[in-house]
């Protein structure tokens, strides 16, 4: 523990001196003039807020069909109600689990609990500071397009700075016309920034799919993601990345050419395979395979289990001691997931599957160290024939998949970051919103019926108490998340 301390003060060292030398630079610019010449100004002390009228005119164009904007709006609040309750729920849940079973993990660093580009070691600078200024744009167009819909005038776009790092963006209503609208004209406004992300997340996710089918490998014969420690393939050298060429002189072919050799083995055969090394030499390794059965067993597998799987795990099966056996493509198609074209599914099963992709994205930086793909899985592609294959060649359609992959990563971080039901958060301002609505059902509902009576001052003086409350409760749940690795 006190090793962990270390590291998280060191860190935290570096970052706060880096944010006074940006404070004493805001106070010589705003002393300057400078802030008042950029049409800036600065918020929370070292928070550089700067405005801009530039996207006015293309906002107002672009508002123009209302009507539709509208329905984007209804559509927009509705997926994020829904959306705001499963995180609510998945906040409530990560508390509870805190408290039940506290994580027993190194904690993270300070700076891995920043989404910062460059400054989160998971995140790259370069793509996350594209994305997240592109993703940004997007969230603000978003508010900014359904006030227009709704005859609420905007003053300003801006972006957020701390230093050259973009921390957020707005778009500056009239804040008169804003509170003046109806409660149902202001959700939407609220609900189009982050579903707005949302949305723009999925459209890069089909782009990926596009990507994906414009992308082969260059090699049939499969490849090791992971070895299993002390098995057959660990003592006879098998190492991760290598590539399964050849099985007793047999040519393997993909993942079914693999397992339909393997079915023809049993636990304590010895089996010849030929291999070709990330560095490009190759080997002949004489592997003792090991039983299957026995070694999920170990791993705490039942035999309810083992038997239920398809084809079922019985006694005797033979394992070679690999984990992750995978094709050429798999760094793009786990990507791409359910868009892909080598997606084993039907259409029902790609939509239901979709939600879940998405959210299981979340994960990849951090499991890829701060990639979206392996070299070795990027070295394993080539473009297919055809026209966008010939034009970009390998080098560009690697830029679309990683700037695709950190542009839909981001959008989802900011769609369901902002759907927190905690003010300052677009969630916190709908749930206000949603709660006196519901209020005010009720009172007309007891008005209608005589069984009570509500004044219309305690309905918003409730709905203001208990969107307070549960903001405060909702930051204490998170800080304790955040604070209780360490402890």
């Amino acid at each position: 523990m006190d090793g962990a301390w270390g590291s998280v003060e060191a860190d935290w060292k570096v970052i706060l001196l880096l944010i006074l030398a940006w404070y004493v630079l805001l106070r010589v610019w705003e002393k300057n003039g400078v802030l008042d010449r950029w049409n800036a100004s600065r918020v929370f002390g070292v928070v550089l807020m700067v405005r801009s009228s530039k996207g006015l005119t293309t906002l107002d164009y672009v508002a123009k069909p209302r009507r539709f904007w509208r329905i984007y709006g209804e559509v927009s609040l509705w997926v994020c109600l829904f959306s705001m309750f499963f995180v609510a729920i998945g906040m409530l849940l990560a508390f509870v689990a805190s408290i039940l079973s506290p994580p027993t993990a190194t904690p993270p660093s300070a700076s891995e609990l920043v989404a910062i580009p460059g400054l989160n070691p998971m995140i790259p600078l370069g793509w996350g500071a594209m994305a997240f200024i592109v993703a940004l744009v997007i969230h603000e167009f978003g508010h900014g397009l359904l006030a227009r819909a709704h005859g609420m005038r905007i003053r300003a776009f801006g972006l957020l700075q701390l230093g050259p790092l973009p921390l957020g963006a707005f778009a500056e209503p009239q804040y008169q016309e804003l509170h003046k609208a109806p409660r149902k004209e202001r959700m939407r406004m609220f609900a189009a920034g982050p579903a707005t992300n949302i949305f723009a997340a999925l459209v890069c996710l089909l782009l990926l799919g596009g990507l994906a089918a414009n992308l082969t490998t260059t090699s049939v014969n499969p490849h090791v993601q992971g070895i299993v420690k002390d098995s057959g393939a660990d003592q006879a050298g098998l190492e991760p990345w290598d590539t399964i060429l050849r099985i007793n002189g047999t040519e393997i072919e993909g993942i079914d050419g693999f397992q339909s050799e393997m079915r023809q083995y049993r636990a304590n055969d010895t089996i010849v395979v030929d291999v070709m090394h990330e560095n490009g030499s190759s080997d002949t390794l004489e592997i003792t395979l090991a039983d299957k059965y026995q070694y999920y067993l170990d791993l705490g597998w039942t035999e309810e289990i083992l038997e239920n799987q398809n084809p079922p795990i019985v006694p005797g099966d033979a394992f070679v001691g690999v984990v992750g056996i995978s094709e050429g493509t798999q760094g793009i198609d786990r990507l791409a997931g359910p868009t892909s074209p080598r997606f084993d599914g039907g259409i029902v099963l790609r939509i239901v599957y979709t939600p879940f992709h998405i959210l299981n994205m979340m994960i990849v930086p951090f499991e890829m160290q701060g990639i979206s793909m392996h070299p070795m899985e990027e070295a394993m592609l080539s473009p297919t024939e055809g026209i966008l294959g010939d034009a970009l060649g390998i080098g560009g359609l690697l830029f679309l998949v990683n700037f695709f992959f950190w542009l839909m990563w981001v959008n989802i971080l900011l769609g369901f970051t902002n759907l927190i039901p905690m003010v300052p958060f677009d969630g916190g301002h709908l749930f206000k919103d949603w709660l006196t609505g519901t209020l005010n059902r009720i009172r007309r509902l007891g008005k209608k019926t005589r069984l009570w009576k509500i004044h219309p001052m305690w309905v918003d003086h409730i709905s203001r108490k208990a969107s307070s409350m549960s903001s405060l409760a909702l930051l204490m749940m998170l800080l304790f998340v955040l604070i209780i690795p360490y402890f």
